[in-house]
C-alpha cells in the first residue's frame, strides 16, 4: 500500500486523534512555557534529578520541547515533531529512571505521553497509519 492509498479513518477517530493530540500539545506548551522565565520552583526541582539549578539549562530544555511541539502541532512537520518529542521524552524516562524514582507515577510518564502522542498521530494523519499498518 502506497502513501496516496491512505486506509481512511472514521470522523469520530480523527476527532480523537485530534484531541489526544491537542493534549500533548496543551502539556508540552505547559510544560516549556514555566521553564522560559527563571523560576525557583524549575530549578530547584531539577536538582534531586541530577540538573544543575541553571535558569539557562531549564531554558533550553522549554525552548526545546517548544520547538518539537509546535512542529507536532503543524500537520506538515507531525511526523518530524513527534521523533524529536520522543526523544525529549525519552531523556525524561531516562532521568527519572536514573534517580530511581517511582515506576508507575514518574518514570512511566513519559510512555503514557508518547503513548497518547503517537496514538493522536496515528488517527489523526493519513501518512502515518499507511507506514503503520496494524490491519490489511
Amino acid at each position: 500500500m502506497s502513501i496516496s492509498e491512505t486506509v481512511p479513518v472514521s470522523p469520530g477517530a480523527l476527532w480523537t486523534g485530534r484531541a489526544l493530540s491537542g493534549v500533548i500539545v496543551l502539556f508540552m506548551i505547559f510544560d516549556g512555557v514555566i521553564k522560559l522565565p527563571p523560576l525557583d520552583i524549575v530549578t530547584q526541582t531539577m536538582v534531586p534529578l541530577g540538573w544543575p539549578a541553571d535558569p539557562n539549562v531549564a531554558r533550553m530544555l522549554g525552548i526545546i520541547g517548544l520547538i518539537s511541539t509546535a512542529l507536532y502541532a503543524l500537520p506538515r512537520t507531525a511526523v518530524l515533531g513527534a521523533i524529536l518529542l520522543t526523544a525529549y521524552i525519552g531523556g525524561a524516562i531516562a532521568t527519572n529512571l536514573r534517580v530511581d524514582n517511582p515506576l508507575f507515577s514518574h518514570t512511566l510518564f513519559g510512555v503514557y505521553l508518547g503513548i497518547i502522542l503517537w496514538g493522536g498521530l496515528y488517527l489523526r494523519d493519513p501518512r502515518v497509519r499507511a507506514l503503520i499498518p496494524f490491519s490489511r
